[in-house]
């Protein structure tokens, strides 16, 4: 989502709706959907949408809601202001940089580019299965010295399945801090404020100045594998360099 961010720009889809289809977007998780219906609004979206099927069903009987279920999909032959075509394969992973969420680039671009503070959650990234990539990524590692990684699970739900799943303490074994679910450092008013001059990766959705707390920070936008990664070398770094 962010490399189509990139590609459109922050008002690339001001006051329209982003519907979404394809064979990735079918073979993507509801949690994964939820976070490119998430970063919609970030290109201006009021909306991004997917049909409803099998998976989404799924979902909501898990959190007992299952009677919620509707089939929602495209009329057939809909017509359609623009249409973007994007080979899943072919995109790198990427980050946006510094102060916009537009403002996109490859990883390998900025490689290197030493961190200061890693955060892992909020509304945008911090489901279970953005925390399962963290717990793959950190079993047997360790968070560089020098790098705080903050870790915040987006509801009491999640936590929950998270400690059962031994996720928890992996995390806390390779280094992290694991703040209260909620929006933590996203937010800037508490636990998790960088200070002047500090550089921080995150998976949340906005990184524009003084977002976390301070103008005077520098802040990237990522994937929690990047982001993770980034917490392991103490610089960002591409994931692929550890799956």
């Amino acid at each position: 989502i962010l490399y189509l961010v990139g590609k459109i720009g922050a008002d690339g889809a001001e006051y329209k709706a982003l519907e979404f289809h394809g064979d990735c977007v079918e073979n993507m998780n509801v949690e994964e959907r939820l976070t490119i219906a998430n970063m919609a609004i970030e290109c201006g979206a009021k909306v991004g949408l997917f049909e409803s099927d099998s998976k989404t069903r799924l979902f909501l009987t898990e959190v007992g809601r299952e009677s919620d279920f509707r089939v929602i999909k495209a009329d057939s032959g809909a017509n359609y202001e623009r249409e973007i075509y994007i080979n899943a394969e072919e995109v790198p992973p990427v980050v946006a940089k510094p102060h916009s969420v537009d403002a996109v680039v490859s990883v390998e671009e900025v490689a290197g580019t030493p961190v200061n503070q890693v955060f892992v959650g909020t509304c945008t990234n911090g489901r279970l299965s953005d925390l399962e990539i963290a717990y793959r990524l950190l079993r047997g590692r360790k968070v560089k010295e020098g790098v705080r990684l903050i870790v915040a699970p987006a509801s009491r739900r999640i936590l929950l399945k998270a400690i059962e799943r031994g996720i928890i303490s992996t995390l806390v074994e390779a280094g992290a801090i694991i703040l209260p679910p909620g929006c933590g450092a996203c937010v800037g008013i508490h636990q998790g404020v960088p200070a002047d001059g500090e550089v921080c990766i995150s998976t949340q959705n906005r990184n524009f100045k003084g977002r976390m707390g301070n103008p005077e920070a520098f802040i990237y936008l990522s994937s929690p594998a990047t982001a993770v990664a980034s917490a392991i070398k103490g610089e960002i770094a591409d994931p692929r360099e550890f799956l």
